[in-house]
């Protein structure tokens, strides 16, 4: 190649930009398989909708050109072709499934946006070194069957593909059943598919962004998490007759512990703590509490950090039970690792944020995405934009197509910095 071609290249991909207008029309099109009277999208996995909406993606994958592989799990990938196929392909994604009352761009414009990448790569004729690939994974939700980032857990290895075929739906319907009434179970084993670099592009599903008017958020990680039961025990008397210092009241030395976890999570710039369940007992108008049951929700970048927030909050209650003399038992229910993802795959991130002149900032997730399992196996990183009040998880979800175009054009140039052309 003359270095003239080089230079003209080099111009040409310096000024590329996606099709803003073809990947919203993209989005509605496929909101358009589940669409809900509010203006949302129920679309559950495994489903006949579900199908229909993976028949569209894959259509129009194949009219651009891409072949298609099916795994076991029904994780589909996209692929446009290298100059160099032996190297491991520049990947995607998202999930197109849905909640039950979930909107148009939750996982839906991960997909969609790395489609339209592949779609722009067409239109300006550039040939990557790397393959590029298009993924959608399957159950990204969780809300038929559990567990969540069911596909990509797969392929990670985290899940056994047999134990998840035999998980049930309520209707006790199986995942392998479903599978194969939709007609994607596909040959490939989970995991025997390379990958070079993975990179996701979502919605922020928060309220930072918008607040701060920044257009991209590059993903430093995703939370580390651990859930817990709280059983404070103390004894039930009457409301009237117990004076209060003679009383053992559970649910005001409950209420103290609550309290806690708030400070606790206050303490640190990404820390997280939730009380977001309360069962009291006996629950009467007129009793004395004698026991309260309650789930704490406690998060943060590291974990190192979550379990900082642990020793304080055991601290903590070993201290307010030896000063009341109440029992407090504390139970790890659930315990999910931080996912911090790759330095170079953030800065490529906000290099790209920077030459296309979009304010952007560092940003944490709090929800788990499909890239978290990546992280285990290639540089992963993530592009958010804003949605409106950050609302997600409803049918009024909602991002401008300014910004589904900007965190588009981001990805753009991310997957051309990693996938070389020149």
């Amino acid at each position: 190649m003359s270095s003239d071609v080089v230079t003209l290249l080099a111009a040409e991909i310096k000024n590329s930009r996606i099709n803003g207008e073809r990947l919203w029309a993209s989005l509605m099109e496929l909101a358009k398989i589940g669409a809900t009277p509010k203006g949302g999208c129920c679309r559950l996995t495994l489903t006949d909708l579900d199908r229909q909406g993976r028949d569209l993606v894959i259509g129009w994958a194949k009219e651009a050109g891409l072949s298609v592989t099916v795994d076991k799990i029904g994780n589909v990938f996209m692929r446009r072709e290298g100059r160099n196929p032996s190297l491991p392909p520049i990947v995607s994604g998202s999930h197109i499934d849905t909640q039950p009352t979930g909107g148009k761009f939750d996982g839906n414009y991960g997909v969609l946006a790395a489609l339209e990448v592949i779609r722009t790569l067409n239109d300006l004729h550039i040939e990557t070194e790397a393959p590029v690939e298009v993924v959608f994974w399957t159950n990204e939700e969780g809300s038929r069957f559990v567990p969540v980032m069911m596909g990509s857990g797969v392929f990670a290895g985290v899940f056994a593909l047999e134990k998840i075929y035999a998980a049930t739906d309520v209707d006790g319907k199986t995942v392998r059943e479903e599978l194969e009434k939709i007609g994607y179970i596909g040959s490939q084993t989970p995991g025997d598919h390379p990958i070079g670099a993975y990179f996701e592009a979502h919605i922020e599903q928060g309220p930072i962004l918008e607040d701060e008017a920044k257009i991209i958020g590059i993903v430093q990680g995703v939370l580390g998490i651990r859930w817990y039961d709280c059983i404070v025990t103390g004894q039930e008397s009457h409301a009237g007759p117990t004076p209060m210092h003679l009383r053992q009241d559970a649910m005001q030395v409950a209420a103290r512990v609550m309290q806690e976890v708030v400070v606790i999570a206050r303490s640190t710039e990404h820390g997280r703590g939730t009380v977001g369940m309360v069962q009291v007992h006996p629950n009467s108008r007129n009793v004395v509490p004698g026991e309260v049951k309650f789930s704490i929700d406690m998060r943060n970048i590291s974990d190192d950090a979550v379990a900082s927030m642990d020793a304080a909050l055991r601290a903590y209650i070993t201290s307010v039970s030896q000063e009341t003399g109440m029992r407090i038992v504390l139970e790890e229910v659930s315990h999910y690792p931080a996912a911090p993802f790759h330095a170079d795959c953030q800065t490529a991130i906000s290099r790209a944020a920077q030459q296309l002149g979009y304010p952007s900032r560092p940003i944490v997730s709090g929800a788990g995405h499909d890239a978290v399992y990546m992280s285990y196996l290639a540089p992963t990183g993530m592009i958010f934009i804003p949605c409106k009040d950050g609302i997600s998880h409803n049918e009024i979800e909602y991002a401008s197509p300014e910004h589904v175009t900007a965190g588009a054009n981001v990805l753009l140039k991310v997957i051309l910095d990693y996938a070389r052309v020149v």
